[in-house]
């Protein structure tokens, strides 16, 4: 089945600014997260996946460029279709690959030698809280990898013994087959099968790995959060990925958040937003209430005569900034609550009180349609 267009995945418009593209990921993400989705883990899983594999695209300048400039082709020739570990095109895995498939390396020749490969990234998803997420936190990730056999230090030889040069290809890992054709020489250039192209042999095995070299492990890693990260934050850790091939280095790790939403915060770049309810007599008359922000509670004046939907700002009291010093604010948005059920007495004065301020109220005798015809004089 053919892949969705990244944009439409998002739900944006190819002319989408970058933090319009944030912002459309991180709304997705939350509303598809498997843990939010528990009807139906699976598609939301499969969507979450979709999303995630169209924002690592557009979100980077050099693969929107490729995407926007060669569709889906630009990717599947350089890693197989996935959005992960793109390679582009002239560099590993990418059209250089296709040419040395056919012709080998240098001239058409000799093929390319089993030299030290780096290892795989891996990918690690992390759910924290809003908290969390604004003043950061030290701690430990288990991540299933492959690493290096101590044992015998990724030689898979047991101890003692040594990988021996492979006869057949002599280290090269590759085997030639010349032929003379009418159209000149050819040469056909393969893996070598004693050795399956690692260029040596083991004839006194690991017992640990097996003569693998390697081992599956689940590694304690520990990692730091800073403050002011936010859903779509992606964090390397240098050297901790998949064990590299023949002595090769070690891949990344990159830990992707995902921050849970809170009970009364939401966030606005590094702004936190949140709704506080006051009585219509704390609006008329002004008041001091305690809110909440995210160092605790502060007092907050609100000023006689206050309107619902007003909103005050108590500065530096939203999100570190992320890259820079300082904090974002906190907008305070006040909601006046009506009362549902009045007294006799509570329902006397507010009528009175109509009456002071020159409004004909009496709720048992005028109702809406009458005000109504009694406004235009019908």
């Amino acid at each position: 089945m053919s892949k969705r267009d990244y944009y439409e995945v998002l739900g944006i418009a190819k002319s989408a600014s970058e933090d319009e593209i944030k912002k459309a990921f991180r709304k997705l993400a939350r509303q598809y997260h498997p843990d939010v989705n528990r009807d139906d883990p699976k598609a939301a899983e499969a969507k979450f996946k979709e999303i995630n594999e169209a924002y690592e695209v557009l979100s980077d300048a050099e693969r929107r460029r490729q995407y926007d400039q060669f569709g889906h082709a630009a990717f599947d020739a350089a890693s197989g279709g996935g959005a992960g570990g793109f390679g582009g095109f002239g560099g590993a895995g990418g059209f250089g690959d296709i040419f040395d498939m056919f012709f080998g390396q240098a001239g058409f020749g000799g093929g390319r030698p089993a030299g030290p490969e780096r290892g795989s990234d891996l990918r690690y998803d992390m759910e924290i809280t809003f908290e969390q997420a604004a003043f950061g936190l030290e701690t430990e990730i288990q991540v299933p990898r492959t690493e290096e056999c101590t044992a015998c230090r990724g030689s898979g030889a047991a101890a003692g013994t040594h990988p021996e040069t492979c006869p057949n290809c002599r280290g090269t890992g590759q085997t030639q087959a010349v032929q003379n054709t009418p159209f000149g020489r050819m040469v056909n250039v393969k893996t070598c099968e004693r050795c399956r192209g690692e260029g040596k042999i083991v004839r006194t095995p690991c017992s640990e790995c097996n003569g693998r070299g390697k081992l599956r492990n689940r590694r304690r890693i520990k990692i730091k959060i800073p403050a002011g990260v936010d859903t779509g934050s992606r964090l390397r850790v240098a050297h901790e990925g998949e064990a590299g091939e023949r002595g090769g280095p070690p891949g990344d790790l990159y830990v992707y958040i995902f921050v849970k939403q809170h009970k009364l915060f939401t966030r606005e770049n590094d702004d936190v937003i949140c709704e506080v309810p006051i009585s219509i007599v704390q609006a008329a008359l002004g008041d001091e209430i305690e809110v909440p922000t995210l160092d605790g509670q502060v007092k907050v004046r609100i000023p006689e005569g206050t309107q619902s939907g007003t909103t005050l700002r108590l500065k530096d009291k939203g999100i570190p900034h992320l890259r820079g010093h300082g904090r974002g604010d906190q907008h305070v948005r006040v909601k006046v609550v009506t009362p549902k059920k009045l007294t006799d007495r509570q329902r006397e004065l507010l009528t009175e009180f109509a009456r002071l301020g020159g409004e004909d109220v009496n709720p048992e005798e005028k109702g809406f349609f009458k005000k109504v015809k009694d406004a235009f004089g019908v």
